[in-house]
């Protein structure tokens, strides 16, 4: 078997290439990973880029690097919290909403339904059928 060097290709990155793809990091329009995948550098390479060249280490500040998908995951957490929400409020006001009526028939048909839930729900159905004038 002949023996298969691997070719290791030298490239050379002009310095505004690296400024730029440092500058769509820190905007949060692409990441060190897919930088690294993309242009076939190293991660660490990429992070000399950013230590070099990243106007937040200029001014000392930290800045934390977090994949994309952490931030989709949680803007879709957020979107579910807020649908959730408004389902329990639709949920409180209809529960709400049945406690006025619950109040309504006992007054109207003077019987106390909260009491008689204790029993099966066809009986005071059937009990409120019968007190209703006409049925």
């Amino acid at each position: 078997m002949e023996n298969q060097k691997r070719v290791q290709v030298v490239r050379h990155f002009s310095e505004s290439f690296k400024q730029e793809k440092v500058r769509e990091i820190e905007r949060n329009l692409t990441t060190v990973v897919e930088v690294s995948k993309v242009y076939g550098v190293t991660r660490a390479a990429v992070y000399k880029w950013l230590y070099k060249y990243s106007v937040h280490r200029k001014k000392q500040i930290r800045q934390i690097i977090e994949p994309m998908s952490d931030t989709r995951k949680i803007q879709e957490m957020e979107q579910k919290i807020k649908e959730l929400e408004r389902l329990v409020g639709q949920k409180q006001i209809l529960l709400e909403f049945r406690e006025k009526q619950i109040e309504i028939a006992e007054e109207m048909y003077k019987i106390d339904i909260k009491k008689k839930l204790g029993t099966s729900l066809s009986n005071v159905l059937g009990s409120i059928d019968k007190s209703i004038p006409g049925k």
